[in-house]
């Protein structure tokens, strides 16, 4: 009877942990809030004010760096439905492009989604809809099943549809006039800009373009900044030829617009896109010019077929990772009641082998 007392008196002193399992050990219990609070030596609620990043101001920098390295050593992770139900959120963000299959949203998508985990949150990737249907979309009743939405290029419409369902909205190369959102931009303008000139350094002074046709704000700038550029240098645009953005289009643009003959035809094409630029350099080819020794040809975006093309495209790069994560990080300083400045990023132009000197007299 004494040792039976003694051995029920010493297993209420030894801590219960889960029972194994029939294949081994079942891991320990997962770390709790309240055992951060205990291994950094401060209340639950300090810990929560740290985890949840609201102690600036009501906790010292030295306490809450010491319970974040408690949290790091006890390998704590938060509870995210039970604090998504704690906060009314779903800690889900929409991420809404033009299109799935392009290089340029990928990497778009890579940023917001690397920013967004950092901070727990999912993101949902979804084409924008051309037209708003009657039909339930993803922006119906949205609400309650996002904490927000970060647009790019977005119709119109939809985005009415958005800011009328009152979802935290920030727009990613969109008109930033007149914008009831947060606006994260690229200088696309200062991109044409460098091109033109790049162009004019070389001597060109007969240039066309195959813009994009597709009806949006960030192809609209681009246009402007090519008149704008040209202004003044004595050079001119002699032709423009809008194209849909594929290769294929691309191709027929330039093939129109080289089809010309004497001072109509350009000596450098200037394409809203890699796409079109690489239709550009196969409808050289196929006429028999050389590039970049009896034509010249741009690009915009950086895609990596800019490197795929012989001669190399000369293109203006944009920073599409770098959107995508200022645009989560703009998501969330809205849904912290921060105010939020358009954010323009810089881009830069990458100079290549399809673009040289324009060809002299034949």
């Amino acid at each position: 009877m004494a040792a039976d007392s003694q051995s029920r008196d010493e297993e209420r002193r030894v801590p219960r942990t889960r029972q194994d399992g029939p294949t081994g050990p079942s891991e320990r219990a997962r770390p709790t809030s309240r055992d951060v609070a205990r291994h950094a030596g401060v209340s639950q609620a300090t810990v929560s004010l740290v985890l949840g990043e609201k102690w600036h101001g009501r906790v010292s920098v030295r306490t809450a760096e010491t319970v974040r390295t408690a949290a790091h050593q006890l390998g704590y992770r938060p509870n995210l439905a039970a604090r998504s139900l704690r906060l009314g959120r779903t800690r889900t963000a929409l991420l809404v492009v033009p299109v799935l299959n392009s290089d340029f949203f990928a990497h778009v998508h890579t940023g917001a989604a690397r920013v967004a985990a950092e901070h727990d949150f999912g993101i949902v990737l979804y084409p924008s809809p051309e037209v708003v249907s009657p039909t339930p979309g993803p922006f119906h009743s949205a609400r309650s099943a996002l904490d927000g939405v970060i647009a790019s290029s977005m119709a119109p419409e939809a985005l009415a549809v958005l800011r009328g369902d009152g979802l935290p909205l920030v727009m990613l190369d969109s008109d930033p006039r007149g914008a009831q959102a947060a606006t994260v931009n690229l200088d696309i303008a200062d991109g044409m800009r460098r091109a033109v000139r790049h162009l004019l350094d070389l001597g060109h002074r007969r240039l066309a373009h195959i813009p994009a046709a597709v009806d949006s704000w960030t192809f609209a700038v681009r246009a402007r900044a090519l008149a704008e550029a040209l202004t003044g240098t004595g050079g001119a645009l002699v032709r423009t030829e809008p194209a849909a953005l594929s290769v294929a289009d691309g191709l027929r643009a330039a093939t129109r617009v080289l089809s010309a003959t004497g001072p109509d035809r350009p000596t450098a094409l200037i394409c809203d896109d890699d796409l079109l630029a690489a239709g550009a350099c196969k409808a050289a080819r196929r006429l028999g010019l050389r590039v970049p020794t009896d034509l010249s040809v741009t690009g915009f975006d950086d895609l990596d077929l800019a490197t795929a093309l012989e001669p190399e495209l000369t293109t203006v790069r944009l920073p599409a990772e770098d959107v995508g994560a200022a645009g989560m990080r703009a998501l969330l300083s809205v849904l912290e009641g921060r105010s939020t400045a358009t954010e323009v990023l810089p881009v830069t132009l990458i100079p290549r082998g399809s673009t040289g000197p324009p060809p002299g007299p034949s």
